[in-house]
């Protein structure tokens, strides 16, 4: 088992969790524009609130919050499949860390947008960060290898 997943012929496959994450967030968007859509509708909001961002009913600055979130540490991951990519280095354990990555973030955006449990957020946050630092260390561990 672990042969396998040390084994360098995991090739595209890393680009699977790399378009779970794209998916993702085109999700995030679909849902922020029909909720903004009905507030304004509802009359819970005017146009003007989504101008700058501030006076959001809380519900909407979560999902507005956590999409903002999905172009922070994300973009290490994706930094990351692009190098792994590039030097022909993707083993199957990078692709099990991609998906680590995108379980982390799937569950990291349930919390932030349907909860205002702060400290819960941090603690899942920690899966997707893992999967990144996982990816990143491969990296390094292939510049050191040379």
């Amino acid at each position: 088992m672990l042969d396998r997943l040390l084994s360098p012929t995991a090739g595209t496959a890393i680009l699977w969790p790399l378009m779970a994450h794209v998916a993702l967030v085109m999700a995030l968007y679909v849902a922020l524009t029909v909720m903004r859509q009905a507030a304004v509708k509802s009359g819970m909001a005017s146009f003007a609130t989504y101008e700058f961002g501030r006076d959001e009913p809380p519900a909407i600055a979560r999902v507005t919050r956590n999409l903002a979130n999905q172009f922070e540490l994300p973009v290490l991951f994706y930094v990351a499949v692009i190098l792994l990519m590039q030097l022909h280095a993707v083993l199957w354990l990078d692709v099990a860390f991609g998906w680590m990555f995108v379980a982390g973030r799937v569950i990291h955006s349930g919390v932030q947008t349907m909860t205002s449990d702060v400290s819960l957020r941090g603690k899942v946050f920690m899966i997707n960060f893992v999967g990144t630092a996982g990816l990143l260390a491969h990296v390094l561990w292939v510049m050191v290898a040379g």
